[in-house]
């Protein structure tokens, strides 16, 4: 898979927001690795100390009120991106063309917004 998204930066982009998604009351899950070198079937990892040539990074955030989001960036440049809303609405969100780690951090206030319906959680 092409490199098109340094997915340690994506990581950071996660940092940045990880205390303010807290503050908003999210519990945040991750960062998740994929390693893209690992013997199949690929063990997503939680210590990126353990992944030698990154393929993917992923976060979950939920709420106490059962709205969940799952965002998995790949290095190739696109997200998967998976919801439940409080309202058990399921869904997916099209991110096909994620192309830096900055876009990466757009994607995440969008979904993060429309989901929880958080606007303040900017780095």
């Amino acid at each position: 898979m092409e490199r098109l998204v340094d997915l340690d930066r994506a990581a950071a982009e996660i940092s940045l927001r990880r205390m303010g998604w807290h503050e908003q009351g999210l519990v945040v899950e991750g960062p998740t690795w994929r390693d893209a070198v690992a013997a199949r079937p690929r063990v997503v990892e939680t210590d990126r100390s353990r992944v030698r040539d990154p393929e993917s990074v992923g976060v979950h955030l939920h709420s106490f009120r059962g709205a969940e989001l799952a965002i998995v960036l790949f290095r190739g440049g696109w997200a998967d991106v998976d919801f439940i809303t409080e309202s058990l609405e399921i869904g997916v969100i099209a991110a096909p063309d994620i192309s830096s780690a900055p876009a990466f951090g757009e994607l995440l206030d969008l979904c993060v917004t429309r989901i929880f319906g958080l606007s303040d959680t900017d780095p």
